[in-house]
């Protein structure tokens, strides 16, 4: 199939709306079945030809009026209305990020700076950082980097839950339940007379770290695509503007809204928890820091509760992934060799064609309950965990945020300014770009006729990394050059307390191009990962795309020896490179995916249902 063609891309879209048609049909005719008398409705409305369709969503009949060949050609693409409920999810996300970044945005003075003299809190007023154990910044990097590793290893086991047993929304509340207590446990670590022993203070502190990482992984592999699903449509239809513009009101941008409009909130959950916390801790105390964010948290459960009945809630469909394996393993059957190069030649023809169900025939495995179209979801889901490959060297550029620029601020002049409050202006960043690009870049690049597809916002979000690690070494050759101790910065903040001659502020510029990075590379991956998931794998394929910061977080320890004096120009150094090298990496391994964009978005959907292999009495979604 050429993908390139608009005419072969429209005979796709209209084969998936056909296949909706049909399962709307079913549904509509199983309720009937039911009814003890309902009247015929006649037709309000003509035929609209060969590109049209009429289907029902669980509550009226809808016409709509599919894009034929001509249309895909020729018609620019909007996005759809985004529905209530996902907003009162995004709320949910705002206030748990509030309480996560709130916490960890003073993770690194509590491990590395020492307690204030005369404070038994940590707090350090005006003329001092802020500071609890002192165990320096080696420590306080390795720790940050385990935290963001656990709690990006955690999405897998939250996404098995979800999909196979609990559905996502109970596993998102149990979640919840589990990263209340660590927050509760890491208040326990911060109080005054723990701090007053350091070894007890680390210890309540890790213990408190582990349990918050369970509750944070489970949430997000399924926060994600839990707000996307309150997006019914599947397939493109004709719409007309009040200006009279006919336009393709097409659910892949719609999604990416959706997306964009969420990271928008976790960004102001963030910049709100960070700014207060960062306060807290350098006029209160340590246990403030982290008792605030907990309160703030009890919000999630609150409107997740109330809003329980409005959701649309797919629910969990069985042994899928038991499935997703065999069915691989089918695949693989004769191709596998020691030789690497002969498993690729193997490869090379259509790899999951042959063991769809309808090439079987009879021949089929008792096992194999599934349809065509599931064979091509699976196919399809494989291909975006094989694009995220590559984020452990987006997101190792993304880490050096919470870590080392947090250290580096504090060897600057700061005139009064928290050291930890500056990386704020990463989300803020994102704050403002988000509407530029939702309502100014976006839409300008489509009207222009430029596609710029999720793989290419991604690929550019790469090399948006790369330059602010450059403009952060350029920073740090400064530091260490106009500094009054040279390359022992830190020596000088800690035993001396004098900083570098350089203002805070030309973080700026590092901050904002990692927050232009984010737009194009994380949340892209947020919607890569829920279009191209099988509906009963959303929240495995995203809990893959979370996982590769775990790995990033790993590779992150290996140049920990980097994140010491006088060796911190190296550590931006090689962080800068390796997010070119990904970029690069990243292109040349996916642009033939990329012609691929259209046609992997209209495939038709599989009604294929674990606990219920005969689609006809599959109902797809419940009430949870």
């Amino acid at each position: 199939m050429n993908v390139s063609d608009p005419v072969e891309v429209a005979e796709v879209a209209r084969a998936r709306a056909a296949a909706h048609d049909a399962q709307m049909n079913e549904k509509m005719d199983h309720k009937l079945s039911l009814a003890p008398s309902i009247e015929e409705v006649p037709p309000t409305s003509k035929e609209v030809g060969v590109s049209s369709a009429v289907y029902d969503d669980d509550h009226a009949h809808l016409q709509r009026q599919f894009p034929s060949d001509e249309d895909f050609r020729h018609l620019r693409r909007v996005a759809g209305d985004i529905p209530w409920t996902a907003y009162t999810v995004a709320l949910v996300e705002l206030c748990e990020r509030f309480s996560y970044y709130g916490t960890t945005a003073v993770f690194v003075n509590f491990i590395q700076r020492p307690l204030p003299v005369n404070s038994t809190t940590g707090a350090g007023g005006d003329h001092h950082n802020p500071g609890a154990l002192g165990m320096g910044q080696q420590a306080s990097t390795g720790l940050t980097l385990f935290n963001a590793f656990w709690s990006y290893v955690m999405p897998l086991a939250g996404a098995y839950m979800a999909d196979q047993y609990w559905g996502r929304f109970r596993t998102i509340m149990f979640s919840i339940g589990a990263a209340l207590l660590g927050h509760i446990i890491l208040i326990v670590s911060a109080l005054p007379p723990v701090i007053a022993s350091p070894n007890g203070a680390i210890a309540c502190f890790s213990i408190g770290l582990l349990i918050m990482g369970v509750g944070t992984g489970g949430f997000k592999s399924n926060i994600s695509p839990l707000i996307a699903e309150q997006y019914r449509e599947e397939v493109p239809y004709i719409k007309t503007l009040k200006n009279g513009d006919r336009v393709i009101v097409d659910p892949a941008a719609t999604i990416s809204r959706i997306y964009l409009y969420f990271y928008m909130m976790i960004n102001i959950g963030s910049i709100l928890g960070q700014v207060s916390m960062v306060y807290a801790e350098k006029y209160v105390g340590f246990w403030l820091s982290y008792f605030l964010p907990t309160m703030m948290y009890l919000g999630c459960p609150v409107v997740l509760f109330f809003c329980r009945n409005k959701y649309h809630l797919v629910k969990p469909t069985g042994s899928v992934y038991n499935q997703a394996i065999r069915l691989w393993k089918l695949a693989m059957k004769g191709r596998w060799s020691l030789n690497p190069a002969r498993i690729w030649k193997k490869n090379e023809k259509p790899f999951w064609d042959s063991v769809k169900p309808s090439a079987l025939g009879p021949n089929r495995p008792v096992w194999m309950t599934f349809d065509d179209e599931w064979v091509d979801e699976v196919s399809r889901g494989l291909k975006a965990c094989r694009v995220f490959l590559w984020y452990p060297l987006y997101w190792l550029a993304y880490n050096q945020m919470i870590n080392n620029l947090t250290s580096q601020a504090a060897t600057m002049r700061l005139n009064g300014v928290p050291n930890d409050i500056i990386n704020n202006l990463n989300p803020l960043a994102l704050i403002i770009f988000i509407p530029i690009m939702d309502f100014l870049v976006y839409p300008g690049l489509r009207r222009m006729g430029i596609k710029f597809t999720p793989l290419k916002r991604i690929t550019a979000g790469f090399f948006f990394a790369g330059s602010g690690m450059i403009v952060a070494t350029v920073t740090q050759y400064y530091i260490y050059k106009i500094g009054p101790c040279g390359k022992e910065a830190n020596y000088c903040l800690d035993e001396l307390n004098k900083h570098s001659d350089i203002s805070v502020w030309v973080q700026t510029l590092t901050y904002v191009l990692g927050g232009i990075s984010e737009i194009f590379a994380s949340v892209t991956s947020l919607e890569y990962a829920f279009t191209k998931a099988p509906k009963n794998m959303r929240s495995l394929v995203q809990a893959v795309a979370l996982f590769m910061n775990a790995f990033s977080s790993a590779l992150g320890q290996a140049l920990v020896g980097l994140s010491k004096d006088p060796l911190l120009v190296w550590n931006y150094t090689v962080v800068a490179i390796l997010a070119f090298v990904g970029g690069i990496g990243f292109w040349l391994t996916n642009y033939k995916l990329d012609k691929q964009e259209d046609e992997l978005n209209n495939l038709p959907a599989s009604r294929y249902n674990a606990n219920n292999p005969n689609p006809k009495l599959d109902e797809e979604t419940t009430r949870q």
